[in-house]
């Protein structure tokens, strides 16, 4: 069973880039300096910020489908990120020190399973979660926060 995790694209988000801190508010995101290095995951680098550097805080809409489980929820992007290269068979960094909470969805959007894994075990739970063939999709949220994390699709034909 192999999957893949990519960040999200930089381009959905080039609208808050180098707005002043009102028309930030306008959109309803806001600037953020990072005070340290870690804790502020930016979804297009899928790493962490270091200190100092700059991300928007904004909402994004991570399961955009039409019915109950549509959510959407804050997240960062590093102003000056660049987009990460796909992962295949291999987890982010972002991922290396959290707790996740892992959703299964099937093809229409609905939630068919979810487990909770720590840093070790969560290679293992991804691939449980696609063993069952209604998952088509699993999304990735921080434990504590609930941060959207990531979405880890399937890799290869393997339905």
């Amino acid at each position: 069973m192999s999957y893949r995790i990519a960040g999200l694209p930089r381009a959905a988000f080039a609208q808050y880039f180098g707005r002043t801190a009102e028309e930030l508010g306008e959109l309803g995101a806001r600037r953020v300096i990072a005070s340290a290095d870690g804790g502020f995951p930016c979804r297009v680098t899928l790493d962490d910020a270091r200190a100092g550097e700059s991300l928007i805080l904004l909402n994004y809409t991570h399961h955009d489908v039409a019915g109950p489980y549509r959510s959407a929820y804050a997240i960062y992007v590093r102003e000056d990120g660049e987009e990460a290269e796909p992962l295949v068979d291999s987890l982010p960094p972002v991922f290396a020190a959290r707790d996740l909470s892992l959703r299964g969805f099937d093809a229409e959007g609905m939630l068919q399973a979810a487990v909770l894994a720590g840093p070790e075990e969560q290679d293992r739970a991804i691939r449980e979660l696609f063993a069952d063939l209604r998952v088509a999709c699993i999304h990735a949220h921080n434990a504590a926060y609930g941060c959207f994390a990531a979405r880890i699709e399937r890799h290869g034909d393997e339905r």
